[in-house]
């Protein structure tokens, strides 16, 4: 369910400017912020781990959390009224690089058009609060 973000201007009031939401209405972090974020067409995530949306659990198996962590793309897009295929770019934030091969078995079954898939970035790097991957991504609806 998208929710208004509060807005000052006369601008961002008229447009309903910035509508934020949670996948199935649940935040995933402590912040301030929402997860995922629509701006007239455009959608822009937070960054999504790897979380069991319906638990609130994060898995010890790193291929859970990467599974968990495409899901929750998923949710998130479609929150906002988009689609997967609407996806542009993500940016894929990994603690073991290694884990790339696993990434791209979830990627591809995502994208499964090797000619319709959005650009991706890999970063490698430590995480916080044991998270193996997080996802951000950007998109651009239909309507």
């Amino acid at each position: 369910m998208l929710f208004s973000i509060a807005t000052n201007t006369k601008r961002e009031t008229e447009m309903q400017h910035r509508q934020g939401a949670h996948p199935k209405g649940k935040p995933m972090h402590k912040q301030p912020f929402p997860t995922v974020t629509r701006v007239g067409n455009v959608i822009f995530s937070s960054a999504l781990s790897g979380t069991n949306l319906d638990t609130g659990e994060l898995p010890k198996e790193a291929e859970k959390q990467i599974e968990h962590a495409f899901a929750n793309v998923k949710a998130c897009v479609e929150e906002c009224g988009g689609t997967t295929g609407d996806i542009g770019k993500m940016v894929v934030y990994l603690a073991d690089r290694n884990m790339r091969e696993v990434v791209n078995k979830y990627w591809v079954a995502m994208f499964p058009d090797e000619h319709d898939r959005p650009v991706r970035h890999t970063i490698g790097g430590e995480l916080p609060g044991g998270f193996i991957i997080q996802i951000e991504f950007i998109a651009v609806a239909k309507s």
